[in-house]
Formats: C-alpha cells, sequence, structure tokens
C-alpha cells in the first residue's frame, strides 16, 4: 500500500506568492501590449499605408474599363471582366505589420510587453513546480492545478514560437488577456489548499493522460485566438475591397494583424498538429479507466464530452482536406470545437457529476 507523502506548506505558500506575482508582472504586460497597439495604430505609417493593404485588384480601387472597337465600321462594346468575390485566400492581402509596427515608441513598448511576458512565464513556471514539489506528486489533480498549469502551457507554446523566430507578436495582447483571467478565475473560484489525491488518482496515468490534455487544450487555444481574429481581419478585408471605409483605430488595429489567410492558414496548422495528442489524450484516459475502474468506457460524461470535442476537431480539419473549406464556415467549426473543450473542462466538472468529480474544485 502506497503511504501518502505529507504536504509541505511552506513550499506550498512559495508556490501562491509565485501565482499573485505572476499575475501581477501578467498585468504590466498586458498594459505594455495596450501601449504597444495604440502607438502603433496613431502612427503616419498606419495612417498612410493601411490603404496599401487592398490588392491592386480590389473593385473599389478602380473600375472595369469599357472599350470601343472598330470592325467594319461599326461601334462594338467589348465584354466587361465580371469581378466577383475573392476568399481570403485570394485577395492578395500582405501580412500586416504586426502590433508595433509604424513607430519607434510602438515598437518599444512592444519589446517591454514581451520581456515582461517571458518574467511573469517564468513565475508562473515556478509556480506550478513548486506546487508539484509542495505535495510530491502531479500538479495537476485539481481544478485549480489544471487552470495554473493550463494557462503556463499557453504562454510556453507563444514563448517558443518567438524562440524559433515565428511571428507571433500580435498573439500577446490577446494571451495575456485570457491568462489574467484564467489565473484570477483560479485563486478566487477554483482555488484547493495543496494534498494527496484519492487513490484511484495515484497512477503514473496522471502525469501523462493528463499532461496531454493540458498540452492539448494549449495549443488549440493558440487556434481558438488565431480563429477568432481571422474573422474579424476577413470582415475588414472585405470592406477595405468593396471600397468602404478605411480610417480610424479599429481599421489601423486590424491592418497590422496577420492577412485573413495566413491567420486560417496558422490556425489550421497548430489544430492539426496538435489533433494526434488529443487522440492519444483519450486513448490514454480510456487505458487508465481500465486500470482504475475495470472498463475501457463508460460514458462518463467527462468521457463524452472529450469524444465530442475529438469529433468536431476531426470533423473539422475532415472539412479542410477533403470538401476544401476555408474561410469562415472552417472557423465557425472550429471555435465550436474549442468551445465543445471549454465546455468539457468547466461545464462538465462544475454542473455535471461524474465519475471525474473527485478530483474537486
Amino acid at each position: 500500500m502506497t503511504i501518502a507523502a505529507a504536504v509541505n506548506e511552506n513550499v506550498a505558500n512559495i508556490s501562491n506568492y509565485l501565482i499573485y506575482s505572476a499575475m501581477a508582472v501578467y498585468t504590466l504586460a498586458f498594459l505594455a501590449h495596450i501601449a504597444e497597439w495604440v502607438f502603433g495604430s496613431r502612427s503616419k505609417v498606419a495612417r498612410t499605408s493601411a490603404a496599401l493593404a487592398a490588392p491592386d485588384s480590389a473593385p473599389a480601387a478602380s473600375a472595369v474599363a469599357v472599350t470601343v472597337k472598330q470592325g467594319g465600321g461599326t461601334a462594338t462594346l467589348a465584354r466587361p471582366k465580371v469581378v466577383t468575390r475573392a476568399t481570403s485566400s485570394e485577395r492578395g492581402f500582405a501580412d500586416g505589420p504586426g502590433a508595433a509596427g509604424g513607430t519607434e515608441q510602438g515598437d518599444l513598448y512592444g519589446r517591454i510587453a514581451i520581456s515582461l511576458t517571458v518574467l511573469a512565464w517564468a513565475l508562473h513556471v515556478g509556480a506550478v513546480v513548486a506546487r508539484a514539489i509542495s505535495v510530491q506528486r502531479a500538479p495537476w489533480g485539481n481544478m485549480y492545478e489544471f487552470s495554473t498549469t493550463f494557462g503556463a502551457s499557453a504562454v510556453t507554446a507563444y514563448v517558443v514560437l518567438l524562440a524559433l523566430g515565428k511571428k507571433v507578436r500580435w498573439i500577446g495582447l490577446f494571451l495575456t488577456t485570457t491568462v489574467l483571467l484564467d489565473l484570477g478565475l483560479a485563486v478566487s473560484v477554483l482555488y484547493t489548499d495543496s494534498d494527496q489525491l484519492v487513490p484511484a488518482l495515484h497512477s503514473y496515468w496522471l502525469w501523462i493522460h493528463v499532461s496531454c490534455a493540458i498540452i492539448s487544450g494549449a495549443v488549440f487555444y493558440l487556434g481558438a485566438v488565431a480563429t477568432l481574429l481571422y474573422l474579424f481581419r476577413d470582415r475588414y478585408e472585405t470592406v477595405v475591397m468593396a471600397g468602404g471605409k478605411n480610417e480610424g483605430v479599429w481599421a489601423h488595429i486590424m491592418y497590422r494583424l496577420p492577412a485573413a489567410a495566413t491567420l486560417d492558414k496558422f490556425a489550421y496548422r497548430v489544430n492539426a498538429m496538435v489533433f494526434p495528442l488529443w487522440t492519444f489524450t483519450i486513448i490514454a484516459g480510456a487505458i487508465w479507466a481500465e486500470a482504475a475502474w475495470g472498463r475501457y468506457w463508460g460514458w462518463d460524461p467527462k468521457e463524452t464530452w472529450s469524444f465530442i470535442t475529438w469529433v468536431v476537431y476531426a470533423a473539422y480539419l475532415h472539412a479542410r482536406a477533403t470538401a476544401g473549406w476555408k474561410g469562415r464556415k472552417a472557423a465557425y467549426l472550429a471555435l465550436l470545437a474549442f468551445a465543445c473543450f471549454l465546455f468539457n473542462y468547466y461545464g462538465v466538472n462544475i454542473f455535471i457529476t461524474g465519475k471525474h468529480s473527485y478530483a474537486g474544485v
């Protein structure tokens, strides 16, 4: 029989302090990102170059020319070119310069924001590690621990992309906002004191199954952010192509984002990349269920919604690969899939009773 290790209260308190410290630094990073977008949007470059975002072939750029040809003394009109609404991948819009493009001051705030985000991430990861040390187990045995680790994983994915030289600085504002909300909910509503787990959770599958779920959710989150921003950018490009007004702070912010086609491609790639890991997460959970409860699958609410999430993401990827779905229809399906993931975590754990409810709130 395994004897549970005692909880180290001192280290548990250190973990709590680190979480609050990370929240404070994330707040500063959030404010720096706000300054980055605001000062970038006010630049002369933004006001003058936003019009260049539209391709030369946009309907608003020039009217369709009607030529007159002389043939045998009879004037004939050439057939006018029919202009149809292009998809985001056919518009030819260039990627925006990012949040800080346009002014040195805006870029300075952007660099400060990234530095603060990395510092907050280090404090955040330290809090998760301290929590694990305090109980000598995986630090995701309840909703509080899962939430804090989930946020740390999302920021880790962002930091890794930055370290690899990917142009994803535009995610920073939205990431710090949601991580602050996630941690605020964790410490105010979901908080649980450091403690040992019920016997069924004392398994190496806790490290494998739940860690895969956390990583999958973190990457799905990045895909959801890109998908949501795609919808706004796509609307902006449609307005520009139709000759609509291209001025104001909102238009300049939309201009600075990557092109709709780029956002759509980014969302598809990250979702496709992590989908096999989510598949393995469900399989690992079934194997663990057989060891703990004597059956692989019992249609427990958590199992059911994990499968529903898998089905919706599979439908999204299948539609993109076979039916040629791109653009807004695919984006709505991707957001529905992520909504299923969120409900599987918050809705099922809080409002629905099942075998997974012993993890606690």
